[in-house]
């Protein structure tokens, strides 16, 4: 799972993401072809986070949504910093980045461009702000082949999303990263999130809520506007940026009233001295990363008092500071391993289709070939013999195959 690059190959050669798999080692997509355009699904690092890479040695023209431009710009600029303040070898510079934005073609949802003998086109993927699946349609004398790419995406409404559009296909290149398992009911989650919130407060406690900044800060803030508790949330780290980007483009989401209410009634943290407010009265702390590795929620996890709770919203990968809170109540801070006695608990907001949507997709998408990736091994695997079994067509790559689109 993570570092999402696949390489679509005509007369022209397309790249549909180059992301990054953040882990407690980073790692990159395998090689660097040449390509002639990129496609870019959405601005998560891992499908956004090497894409400037390829501007290295290639000028070529990058496709997606305005919001995935913005956002993609903000996750990118940060990784830049973070590189400096480690001392890492940076993979991009400044120039790289800006040639990516300088030749990103910007693209509406149902607005069809032409590149070369293929026509693409976006439709909403309901995963974040900007998210798109992309029909990419060769037409030619011979024969039209329409080759859906899902990316990310979620058939279920959520706050911000009404669900995934369903684009049929004679190729379908699925995610599979929760293509065995199924997520909880969201109205049952929301109502135990929201329980747990109020229970907290009133004991006199904090609730420590760590979001990822793109995306899912912006679905939680909407969520504790709907409850009436937007007004005693404070929001800190990169998901202000990220909330601020996502408001600019409201035909992009839905309830954008909402959230924009939601991000004026909460309180912004600007400096360290905001942060010990936040502390000193029950509250709701809204606040990077998602999974504890470094940002401002290292700041007060330590500073919790006895009444207070950490609400993990996201996947906790296996390594990460989330995980191991998790299992064993412990995180690393600064090298050291820090013992924490504040109750954790998961609640899993995936902005994922789960099992039975995945199964929905490619059935109503009806291609004859499908090819599932993004996902675990096991899980793409078990997704393909599945489709199999269905009378599909049905691959799961290994990273470097190749498979001959007939």
């Amino acid at each position: 799972m993570g570092r999402s690059s696949i390489m679509l190959k005509d007369e022209k050669s397309i790249m549909m993401d180059y992301g990054v798999k953040l882990n407690h080692k980073t790692e990159y997509p395998v090689g660097m072809p040449k390509v002639d355009a990129v496609i870019l699904s959405h601005a998560h690092m891992d499908h956004s986070g090497d894409v400037p890479a390829l501007y290295n040695e290639m000028l070529i023209p990058t496709f997606g949504t305005r919001p995935t431009l913005k956002l993609s710009e903000l996750l990118l600029e940060d990784s830049m910093k973070l590189w400096k303040k480690q001392h890492q070898q940076p993979r991009f510079h400044k120039r790289q980045l800006g040639s990516f934005i300088n030749r990103y073609v910007s693209l509406d949802y149902h607005s069809a461009t032409r590149f070369n003998n293929m026509s693409i086109e976006f439709y909403d993927a309901a995963h974040i702000s900007g998210s798109a699946v992309t029909l990419i349609e060769r037409k030619d004398a011979k024969e039209n082949k329409r080759i859906v790419y899902t990316g990310d995406y979620k058939l279920q409404e959520q706050s911000l999303h009404k669900g995934a559009e369903i684009v049929q296909g004679d190729v379908l290149i699925t995610e599979s990263t929760y293509a065995t398992r199924q997520h909880p009911d969201r109205s049952k989650l929301i109502q135990s999130f929201i329980s747990k919130i109020k229970e907290t407060l009133d004991n006199g406690g904090t609730a420590l809520v760590p979001v990822f900044a793109v995306g899912r800060s912006q679905e939680i803030l909407a969520i504790l506007h709907k409850h009436g508790l937007a007004d005693r949330t404070y929001l800190d780290g990169m998901a202000r940026a990220a909330t601020s980007i996502v408001l600019k483009y409201p035909e992009f989401i839905q309830n954008h009233g909402a959230l924009s209410a939601a991000s004026h009634e909460a309180t912004t943290i600007k400096e360290q001295a905001d942060r010990l407010d936040a502390l000193n009265e029950p509250s709701i702390i809204l606040t990077t990363a998602g999974m504890l590795n470094g940002g401002p929620v290292l700041n007060y996890i330590t500073r919790l008092n006895k009444s207070s709770h950490i609400l993990l919203t996201g996947f906790q990968l296996e390594g990460t500071n989330g995980r191991t809170l998790l299992e064993k109540g412990e995180v690393e801070i600064d090298g050291e391993k820090v013992r924490i006695d504040t109750p954790a608990t998961h609640f899993d907001f995936s902005a994922h289709a789960g099992k039975d949507d995945i199964y929905e997709y490619v059935r109503k998408s009806s291609p004859s070939t499908v090819i599932c990736v993004h996902g675990d091994a096991e899980n793409a695997k078990a997704l393909a013999e599945n489709l199999k079994l269905e009378g599909f067509d049905a691959h799961a790559p290994e990273v470097g195959d190749t498979i001959k689109l007939d």
